[in-house]
This record gives C-alpha cells, sequence and structure tokens, in this order.
C-alpha cells in the first residue's frame, strides 16, 4: 500500500497552491510533509484523502485514483485534519460507536474498545468531547482515523496541543500503526520528524524542494559550516570578523562558507589573543535549521 502523487497542481484564483509536485511513499514508512504555513500541506493532505480535487496531475492510493474512486479511497483511508472536527456535544465511546457504524463495522464495541485503550483514552471514554482538554481531542480525532483499520493514515498535525508526555505516547501509536500501513503526516515540531519519520518531504511555496531521509537532509551543508566555540567568559566577538556569528544557546556559533576546515583560523585567533577557549566542537547541521534555509524568504 503506497502513496504515489504525480504531477498534482492546484490553483486558487490567482494563486498556485501546488505546483506540479511529485513524490511517493512506500508501506511501512512515514513519511513527514513539512512546510511553513501556506506552502501547500493541507491542500496535498485533502487531496489525498478524497475532500478536494486537483487541478492537474493524480494520487494513487495502492493504485486507486483518488479522484475516479473517491468513496474506494476513502474506505482506505484514515484522515485527520488539521483543525480536528469533532462533534462537542458527544461521549468519547458515543462517537467512535457512531464513526465504527459510517463504516458498517461488526462488533463495533469491541473495535472502540480496543482503539480507547489503543490511545489512551479509557479514562475519558464517558465524557462529552466538548469537555476534554485540546490534548485529549486529538487523540480522540486519532481513534476515529484509525477504527476502522485504514491502509493508509493521513495526518495533518496529529501532535498539535499535546505535551511531551503525550507526545511520547501519541509517537508510540502512530510508529505501531506504520508497521502495517503507509503513514504521512504533517508538524512543525522537528524532533517528531527526526524521531518518527523514514522520509521527509519539505515543500515550499507549492513546489517540492527537499525529498530524502533525515539522515540524508543532516549531511546538507549549504555550503556552510557551524562551529560551536566557548570560552571562559565574554569575548570581542569582533576578532572572528571573518566568519558569520550566531548567538544560540548561551553560546558562540561561528559559520564558515569556506571549503577548507577554519578551525585552524580559529586556533591561531584564540593563541594570538590568548582567549580562554573552553571547547571548540563542529557542529552538525540541524533538521531546523536545514528547513530554515530551504525555505527562507517566505
Amino acid at each position: 500500500m503506497s502513496i504515489e502523487v504525480q504531477n498534482l497542481t492546484k490553483i486558487y484564483g490567482a494563486q498556485r497552491a501546488l505546483d506540479n509536485i511529485s513524490f511517493s511513499s512506500p508501506k511501512g514508512m512515514i513519511t513527514g510533509f513539512l512546510g511553513p504555513n501556506g506552502a501547500g500541506k493541507s491542500t496535498t493532505m485533502r487531496i489525498a484523502a478524497g475532500f478536494i480535487q486537483p487541478d492537474r496531475g493524480s494520487i494513487r492510493l495502492a493504485g486507486v485514483d483518488v479522484v475516479k474512486e473517491p468513496l474506494k479511497v476513502k474506505r482506505m483511508t484514515g484522515y485527520l485534519p488539521e483543525h480536528n472536527p469533532l462533534y462537542l456535544g458527544m461521549y468519547v465511546r458515543e462517537y467512535l460507536e457512531f464513526v465504527g457504524g459510517t463504516y458498517k463495522l461488526k462488533k463495533i464495541k469491541h473495535k472502540v474498545g480496543a482503539m480507547l485503550t489503543l490511545v489512551g483514552l479509557e479514562s475519558e471514554q464517558r465524557k462529552k468531547i466538548g469537555l476534554l482538554s485540546k490534548g485529549y481531542r486529538q487523540r480522540v480525532g486519532l481513534a476515529q482515523a484509525l477504527i476502522h483499520d485504514p491502509d493508509v493514515l493521513i495526518l495533518d498535525e496529529p501532535v498539535s496541543g499535546l505535551d511531551p508526555n503525550q507526545l511520547v505516547e501519541i509517537r508510540k501509536v502512530i510508529k505501531k500503526a506504520s508497521e502495517q500501513k503507509t503513514v504521512i503526516f504533517s508538524t512543525h515540531i522537528m524532533q517528531e520528524v527526526e524521531a518518527l519519520c523514514d522520509q521527509v518531504v519539505i515543500i515550499n511555496k507549492g513546489k517540492i524542494v527537499a525529498n530524502d531521509n533525515v539522515e540524508n537532509l543532516k549531511k546538507m551543508q549549504s555550503g556552510k559550516i557551524s562551529y560551536k566555540v566557548a570560552f571562559e567568559k565574554e569575548i570581542d566577538i569582533g576578532l572572528f570578523g571573518d566568519f558569520e556569528i550566531e548567538y544560540r544557546e548561551k553560546a558562540i556559533y561561528l559559520v564558515s562558507s569556506k571549503t577548507e576546515d577554519p578551525r585552524a583560523q580559529i586556533m591561531k585567533i584564540v593563541s594570538d589573543r590568548e582567549l580562554p577557549l573552553v571547547n571548540i566542537s563542529k557542529e552538525e547541521q540541524s533538521l531546523e535549521r536545514i528547513f530554515q534555509e530551504l525555505t527562507k524568504g517566505v
């Protein structure tokens, strides 16, 4: 079961929300779909879930065309939209039984019970959804996306509003689900991408700007190398005028655009000025910094 996006285009008036994008996500793989606000993430996911149609191009789920067979696609897809639409006046268990009924599931009560356990909602099952915290509402939304055991999970900001403990729990649910399903999800939390994703697709202004695994993306240097330089006390940063200088986490980061290793130059400055150096280390490109570089100018 795979997701195959081919030459997908969607236009709203004068705005080209999606501009001829293509990518694929195989079964058993979690694909992180990243991009700044307005980049085209939610539009792509809505098309994949069969809720809106593209102007050009196609999306196929296990060979099934989303446009030509939308009902078949909906039966095989679990979808959690960005703005989690729930019936706030219904009780948690009541709502999940209602959703199961729309899929004509057998042994609904048993399946709902298993789902409540999976997403950690047993203690909340007799509460009205409108009385739940945002984190628990997200769990209800995830449960409704999983209730019919879909082959494909499309999750738009599934960890939004969760506290650190809830993040860990929902991460486990998504990871377990991915063993037998294709999962594509969007998020702005880079730690979740690194913890969960086998593949990362980054979209910017309707175009795909990166499509690779996390390890390969983090090797991207964009011609720049960053070094963390720590001193015992405050120093005159003007001494390092040949470098771009950044302040992060109470440390000085010297960014070099040179291809050769600049540490000898840094050490010469330190030695000549007898600066109280504590440590110097090469910094691995973080996924967050790569994302910023690929989407800058937005």
